[in-house]
């Protein structure tokens, strides 16, 4: 029966939210005697209800409009008070990063705000497939416009992206690793503290890693329409024996001075670079302008 299935839903999942002890009146100021923390059914808990964590931003603040005892204490009934933006619950160092999951990859749609999940790539590396662990125990913040605190009203909705909390290095490795392959998220129990094995490092994986020594660049080479090695030339570092092979030169990097002394020392530089190319017998570039 629908008695049933509301009691049902009051035994579920719970969230903190502030009421009111008593009557209270505009004007009347928020404070620890004037209100309480009850636990409701997050089904039932309005998106804009202050949670205890924020009672220090409304303590001592009047009231915009009377509460009845007993009811939610909303943002929007505060005097001068806004809804907090999103991005107030990111803390200091970490980054809320969107991403793209589909009906599959998203546990059928039960994901829900505050789960903890693992998320697993899938690359193409050679011609075999290969899955590796991207990022493990990172907490969901919202599933598509759904967020940690805010309730879902009535049915459970559709979504087609998670928002995750993340480190800047573990963001970086997820942009990568969207372009790269497929994201998988595997849901976690919230006990479970185990790590299995690291995590993939995408830009070493995929080439893209820039640990190199600064001042170092890897740069592609086109001979007679021919792509060289991108390890054939690497500018800024020191000759390596693998760079003697016949069609591989070391280039002298470019002084850092913007001098004509240096400029013409660079000029010189590259001459006898091509003259080494040319004495290889391999088709020459175009002449340096």
């Amino acid at each position: 029966t629908q008695m049933e299935a509301i009691e049902a839903r009051g035994k579920g999942k719970t969230v903190n939210v502030i009421v009111a002890k008593r009557e209270l009146k505009r004007g009347d100021k928020i404070s620890s005697d004037s209100v309480a923390v009850r636990p409701i059914p997050v089904d039932y808990a309005h998106s804009a209800a202050i949670s205890p964590d924020s009672f220090d931003r409304i303590d001592g603040q009047p009231l915009a409009y009377p509460i009845k005892p007993g009811e939610m204490i909303l943002w929007g009934l505060m005097e001068g008070k806004k809804v907090p933006t999103f991005s107030a619950r990111v803390e200091t160092g970490r980054r809320a990063m969107t991403v793209p999951v589909d009906e599959i990859n998203s546990i059928s749609g039960l994901l829900e705000p505050g789960d903890l999940i693992d998320l697993m790539v899938t690359i193409d590396q050679k011609g075999r497939k290969v899955t590796l662990p991207l990022l493990q125990s990172v907490q969901v913040m919202a599933t598509g416009q759904q967020a940690v605190d805010g309730p879902r009203e009535g049915e459970r909705k559709q979504y087609s992206t998670v928002t995750i909390d993340t480190t800047p290095d573990q963001a970086k490795n997820v942009i990568i690793a969207r372009d790269a392959g497929k994201i998988t998220a595997l849901l976690r129990n919230p006990d479970d503290k185990n790590r299995n094995g690291g995590n993939a490092d995408m830009a070493s994986l995929l080439g893209r890693n820039n640990t190199a020594l600064v001042g170092e660049r890897t740069i592609p080479v086109l001979y007679g329409g021919t792509k060289l090695d991108p390890d054939a030339l690497v500018m800024g570092a020191r000759p390596r024996p693998a760079l003697e092979a016949p069609g591989q030169f070391p280039v002298t990097p470019p002084p850092q001075a913007s001098t004509q002394q240096a400029a013409s020392q660079q000029a010189t530089s590259q001459q006898a670079a091509f003259a080494r190319a040319l004495s290889a017998n391999l088709p020459s570039p175009a002449a340096p302008r």
